[in-house]
């Protein structure tokens, strides 16, 4: 018999056990003793752990912070990686979110796609394989991670313990395969405010954005100072100029101006509008006098204004694999004598970080602006023609009969947690991303489908 062929016979215990996983709400709560993140991950890592067992593998459970299932004898070993805990599940569901209901062929519910049902396809199609005593030279550990919503601090955990795998993937993104993921930072870049505007229009405080990792739709500045009525007028000569939706509004003795932007995510920010710099656009248009808030504002305005590739800051970078570097303003917090904004620059695969914070301080000298609270990413970035791609490469194709074109992303996948593993389904072409949206679901052939890669897959890596 062949794999597909147990696959199959597998299906209907496959459908029951991600419906055990799925009505077990697992969004990260308070810690408590062995559950570092709450009831909730560490149930549905026992839950998981306990259908492994049921399915005839060695099972362990780390401190409740991850756990695996392993099969199979060597020194090394093939992991996949997946994630039972989920995002919270907001409103808007025509079914139960934690209920599993099934419906014209779909299992709903929160954690569906992302990711309990492919972790489980995998599961099961490790269950294939040692059901059909398929010789493997490697052993094979299916892995249960409990945070990669909220922070992948279970992986750090499993790290420090445990050697890395040689090779693998993660369940957790879209078809063919993702070979490039771009490198992420995010950081402050602040200034002391010594002295205040002292002419035309007060500043009091500017508020934009909900965080560096997505472009501001909306920004407010709270001032004072001249006509009232004269700045509503200039804030509607700007708009008609520009285009760009800005507003001033009096609020008792203040006066509010708001701008409108478009939300994206900072992976492309070329796909929305910026609030934040649209405002500081309309800003430097006012009579604020020479000071220091001025010329924070300026700079920000001409070097950077409506640009998303870093041109103009001197951090332009690109490459043939990943694309042109991506630049962010995703906050802004002005109160009293301090200004800053949380930017999100992403660089191409084939660049260090070094090419982008070198140029970006030599920008920075001289203007009193320094970085804080920086936070990096390595880029993910597997050649062509390595050993692991090319074999996800075979398989894909073989199992689909598709070509397993290779995807270069701005966003960070599971697979940047450890090393030797890329992101691998579970999103075939042309079907929709439901992760973290109402009325999440899989397809129950999808499911099945992805079981069936996954199987292959796992053997041709460690047979």
């Amino acid at each position: 018999m062949d794999l597909n062929k147990k696959v199959d016979e597998l299906k209907d215990s496959l459908i029951k056990s991600v419906e055990k996983v799925v009505k077990i709400k697992s969004v990260q709560e308070e810690p408590k003793d062995g559950m570092p993140f709450g009831e909730g991950p560490r149930k549905v890592l026992d839950c998981a752990l306990d259908i492994s067992k049921e399915l005839g593998f060695k099972t362990v459970n780390m401190d409740g912070y991850i756990g695996y299932a392993e099969y199979g004898h060597g020194d090394d070993y093939v992991a996949v990686l997946g994630h039972l805990d989920v995002v919270p599940e907001g409103d808007g569901w025509k079914y139960p979110p934690y209920a599993a209901e099934i419906h014209e062929g779909k299992i709903y519910g929160r954690g569906t796609l992302d990711d309990k049902g492919p972790i489980m396809a995998a599961l099961y199609g490790l269950k294939a394989i040692k059901d059909l005593n398929m010789p493997l030279s490697k052993r094979v550990r299916v892995i249960f991670g409990t945070n990669e919503e909220t922070g992948s601090k279970e992986v750090e955990y499993y790290m420090k313990k445990e050697k890395a795998p040689v090779s693998g993937f993660t369940p957790d993104a879209e078809y063919p395969i993702i070979y490039a993921e771009k490198g992420i930072t995010i950081f402050d870049v602040v200034k002391d405010l010594k002295e205040g505007c002292q002419k035309g229009y007060n500043i009091k405080s500017i508020k934009g954005g909900t965080a560096p990792n997505a472009v501001p739709a909306y920004c407010e500045c709270i001032m004072d100072g001249d006509s009232a009525e004269e700045l509503k007028k200039l804030a509607v000569d700007f708009s008609n100029k520009t285009g760009f939706d800005i507003k001033a509004e009096i609020s008792g003795k203040d006066i509010v101006v708001k701008s409108y932007g478009f939300a994206a995510h900072g992976s492309s920010p070329e796909r929305g509008k910026n609030a934040v710099m649209r405002m500081f656009a309309f800003l430097a248009t006012l009579p604020l006098g020479n000071c220091e808030l001025k010329d924070y504002i300026d700079f920000f305005n001409k070097y950077v204004g409506e640009e998303t590739d870093g041109k103009s800051f001197g951090v332009y970078l690109e490459d043939k694999e990943s694309g042109k570097l991506t630049f962010n303003v995703g906050c802004v917090e002005m109160k009293g004598n301090r200004i800053k904004l949380s930017l999100n620059v992403r660089y191409p695969v084939t660049h260090k970080v070094e090419d982008l914070i070198n140029p970006f301080n030599k920008k920075l000298e001289g203007t009193g602006i320094n970085i804080e609270n920086m936070t990096h990413q390595k880029p993910l970035y597997f050649p062509a023609s390595h050993p692991l791609i090319k074999v996800l490469q075979k398989v894909y194709e073989e199992q689909t009969g598709k070509k397993a074109d290779l995807l270069a992303i701005g966003g960070g996948t599971y697979a940047k947690e450890m090393p030797n593993i890329v992101a691998f389904g579970p999103i075939f072409p042309g079907k929709p991303d439901l992760d973290h949206q109402a009325n999440e679901y899989i397809e129950i052939d999808d499911l099945v489908a992805n079981a069936k890669i996954y199987a292959h897959a796992i053997y041709e890596l460690a047979k």
